[in-house]
């Protein structure tokens, strides 16, 4: 008999207490290993990214980049089957409770943190089978308060404050604490994550190209292979950055290079 796949699971809450709960109800579930604890949405993204599980437990309300904002900056194809951890019913009672997602609302119990985990199980079961992509993950998001990106940026030049329409920059860089916004020839200074920013601004425009690039798409003129699975991106004033072979598929998903 061929064993059942371990379902590997991240847990993303900011409070310790919570995230241990989870865990003591996940170690009754013997198909189901944790592979990652995060604590603030910028981490999240970092750590769903490296480790691609199929399940993640996530909070909603987080420093730096709330639940929503995580699934968004990851995309609905590349985010695992989720359960919603939260405080707060008016985020999910009615968002989520028709879909085949759930939610579990703080304090939860053992019984129905049984009945959200076997939800999840199905969902997992089905995508391993093939029966197409996850729309409850989809129509979740949709049904959430359409998000409002930010237009403006205020950046620093010196010790001038310069405000931004978001389309003016060509690309973002992350430098330490700190983002550099190319406008041009101009360097302006940000001190932001890249996670936050682009949590924020229109993720039609701009796209994570690379763990310290985010890039204005609209700036792109050619891609070039590279080594070993990366890409080059020459803008259209001849600047070059590097496409990392990570985030290669979504951005030849976006342009729908991919098989060409």
């Amino acid at each position: 008999m061929t064993a059942t796949p371990t379902i590997r699971a991240v847990i993303v809450d900011d409070e310790p207490l919570a995230r241990a709960r989870v865990k003591e109800f996940l170690a009754g579930e013997s198909d189901i290993t944790v592979v990652g604890e995060a604590a603030d949405g910028a981490a999240a993204v970092d750590l769903l990214e490296e480790q691609e599980p199929d399940l993640l437990f996530l909070d909603v309300q987080m420093p730096e980049l709330d639940g929503f904002g995580v699934l968004r900056v990851l995309g609905v194809e590349r985010a695992p089957v989720t359960l919603f951890v939260t405080a707060f019913d008016q985020y999910a009672l009615q968002a989520f409770e028709a879909h085949a997602l759930d939610y579990l609302l703080k304090p939860f119990d053992r019984e129905r943190f049984g009945r959200a985990v076997e939800r999840a199980r199905e969902l997992i079961r089905g995508r391993r089978a093939g029966r197409g992509a996850d729309e409850a993950l989809a129509a979740m998001i949709r049904k959430t308060t359409p998000p409002t990106w930010s237009d403006r940026i205020a950046a620093k030049a010196g010790n001038r404050t310069v405000l931004l329409r978001a389309e003016q920059v060509d690309y973002v860089e992350a430098a330490g604490n700190y983002l550099r916004l190319w406008v041009g020839p101009e360097k302006l200074l940000l001190r932001e994550t890249l996670q936050s920013l682009e949590g924020r601004i229109d993720p039609a425009r701009f796209l994570r190209i690379h763990r310290s690039f985010l890039v204005n798409l609209d700036r792109v003129r050619e891609v070039e292979p590279y080594f070993h699975g990366d890409a080059i991106l020459k803008l259209q004033d001849g600047r070059r950055l590097t496409l990392s072979r990570t985030y290669r598929a979504r951005f030849e998903e976006r342009f729908a290079l991919r098989g060409r």
